[in-house]
């Protein structure tokens, strides 16, 4: 099966993660053409790289068709480029359909680990109603496994 990886992104610090209660902080998303995924460490250059031992979220994934409905709904303009700090953005792909398998993107091994579920804090980098509506769709928590580049553009998915 074909897929398009819209857009990748990296950040060098958490925004959100231990900032219940305070404001965000101010680390960017930056848009990149390939990232270099490293089996058990994650995307080289983002937050998640070498997070923890083991780590569902190691790379992250959302499907561009769920950022197009939320901008539909709520009437936006645009959303803001890399506002929901996932790794990768793809296209003709049901991200959930990936939790609990093992699958091939792009010559890179994966394990749906988890839904990436949304947070109070998409309301803020998003727009207000922007949590409620990602909830189920919110994207794709994996971990990496096995070394290889991720790049924009058409790739192929196939299960293992």
């Amino acid at each position: 099966m074909t897929v398009e990886i819209v857009g990748i992104w990296i950040s060098p610090g958490h925004n959100f993660v231990g900032r219940h209660g305070k404001t965000p902080l101010a680390h960017p998303a930056i848009s990149v053409e390939q990232i270099e995924c490293v089996a058990g460490r994650g995307a080289r250059g983002d937050r998640f790289f070498d997070f923890k031992a083991n780590y569902n979220g190691q790379i992250t994934f959302v499907a561009m068709e769920t950022l197009e409905r939320i901008q539909q709904i709520l009437k936006l303009e645009k959303i803001p480029t890399g506002a929901t700090r996932r790794n990768v953005h793809t296209r003709d792909v049901n991200l959930n359909e990936l939790i609990g398998v093992t699958f091939e993107l792009g010559g890179v091994k994966f394990e749906g680990t988890e839904e990436c579920s949304p947070c109070k804090w998409m309301n803020y980098a998003i727009a207000p109603g922007a949590e409620e509506l990602l909830r189920g769709h919110g994207g794709l928590r994996a971990r990496v496994l096995s070394d290889g580049i991720l790049r924009t553009g058409k790739a192929e998915l196939s299960w293992i």
